[in-house]
């Protein structure tokens, strides 16, 4: 089939699967960055096997840590990771990963040498000035060549002093946890401030938090938007990787569209992964919704719009969109106006997608409105977006003739997708490459 231009299937009756999703990119590339830097090798099991996360291990092994297969209990391996016993100096390719680029420099600060960052032509004109900002306050000398973006060059001594820096991360929460996790191995700690607008994505910072507590590290997180970080070791890493929740977007919401049903294995009772949040947001937009210990069940019924602040869940916003889209009264969204740096621009391009195919979609300072009119088919395009192709899948279930430009664009963080999406449609349950 040639993926390039894919003809996005149409449910011909309800939806009735169950899925078994990868692990978390998220949680992911957190272990991975504090098994690379802790005291003792470590193992993460069922860990994603995506581009990003790919980029994520060999930026780790460019810096001179060891990520290697080992047999696990899945049908693909578990990764065993080394530290190295001095970070060196290399070259980093980020693809177009904000966890790679954001998560990155504070530990290639620790290396003895010289770290060059580059990426896709769109991450270097993803906004990385925060962390740069950040680590020349902390003493570290980067050559951004005043672009405050990629390409950039960290000059690593060996060692990162610390103290405190204020930083203006509202364009990714992503700036707060790269400092965060690699700030035990700076010789003070790090106190890390947030000034200006509201930060967006809290949850994953919170996933930060989680995950360093997790290997003993003391953070204090009890003043808001202030983390301070003690110094000192970072535990080695036995851990299960948790299904990715956003990932699930598209699959829970074919069983909204289609008033089917659909089953995700492995669903969490308790997570800070940002996706938990289509508990609720699904609920609301009118399908039944239950958890139980086999996972999260999602029946659909009648599909109603919504108006909601994704602030803290942005990478839910193309598959709501889709299902906007497809309901029976109008959607606002807002707080997500930091999209616009993503990927793509995210909301211009929803936007723009939307109205080919007949939609009324208008963006707003913060956000998007979306009136649901009759769609029909043409060229959805992608912009390598992943979180885009997911939902012009959704559409395609219910608009024939919809094709979608680049869908392996979704291997970013969900390898096997189309093959997953039609095991889905036919009825059998099965995962998707790790």
């Amino acid at each position: 089939m040639e993926l390039s231009r894919w003809p996005a299937p149409t449910a011909s009756a309800p939806v009735d699967a169950v899925v078994s999703l990868p692990g978390s990119k998220s949680l992911t590339n957190r272990y991975l960055v504090l098994a690379a830097l802790a005291d003792r090798p470590s193992r993460l099991r069922a860990p994603l096997r995506s581009r990003d996360t790919r980029l994520m291990a060999a930026a780790l092994e460019a810096l001179g840590a060891r990520v290697e297969d080992v047999d696990g209990a899945g049908p693909e391996p578990d990764w065993h990771v080394t530290p190295a016993e001095v970070l060196r100096g290399g070259a980093v390719d980020v693809g177009l990963a904000g966890t790679v680029m954001r998560f990155v420099p504070p530990v290639a600060a620790l290396a003895d040498g010289d770290v060059r960052l580059d990426g896709d032509p769109r991450a270097r004109e993803r906004p990385m000035a925060p962390v740069v900002d950040a680590l020349r306050a902390l003493g570290v000398d980067v050559d951004d060549a005043g672009r405050g973006a990629l390409p950039l060059v960290v000059r690593g001594r060996g060692a990162v002093r610390g103290g405190s820096v204020t930083i203006d991360a509202a364009a990714s929460s992503q700036f707060v946890s790269g400092l965060l996790l690699a700030a035990p191995r700076f010789a003070e700690g790090l106190v890390v401030r947030h000034v200006g607008p509201p930060l967006p994505s809290q949850p994953h910072v919170a996933m930060t938090v989680e995950n360093l507590r997790d290997v003993g590290v003391v953070v204090d997180d009890s003043e808001p938007d202030t983390w301070a970080v003690s110094p000192g070791p970072i535990s080695a890493l036995d851990v299960q990787v948790e299904p990715d929740l956003s990932s699930a977007a598209p699959f829970l919401a074919a069983a909204a569209v289609t008033g089917g049903r659909v089953r995700v294995l492995g669903w969490p009772q308790h997570t800070t992964q940002a996706g938990d949040v289509l508990r609720d947001l699904l609920d609301e937009m009118g399908a039944e919704v239950s958890l139980d210990r086999e996972g999260l069940v999602v029946r659909g019924g009648d599909l109603y719009g919504v108006d909601v602040d994704l602030h803290e869940a942005g990478e839910l916003v193309p598959v709501v969109v889709a299902l906007a889209a497809l309901a029976s009264s109008p959607t606002r969204l807002r707080g997500v106006g930091h999209l616009r740096g993503h990927e793509t621009d995210r909301l211009a391009a929803l936007a723009r997608e939307v109205n080919r195919l007949g939609g009324q979609a208008e963006e707003t300072e913060d956000g998007l409105v979306i009136r649901p009119r009759p769609l029909h088919g043409d060229l959805v395009r992608t912009y390598a977006d992943h979180r885009i192709a997911q939902a012009a899948a959704v559409l395609g279930l219910r608009v024939p003739d919809l094709v979608v430009e680049d869908v392996e664009t979704t291997a970013k963080t969900l390898p096997g997708f189309v093959d997953l999406w039609a095991r889905m449609l036919a009825g059998t349950s099965g995962a998707a490459s790790r």
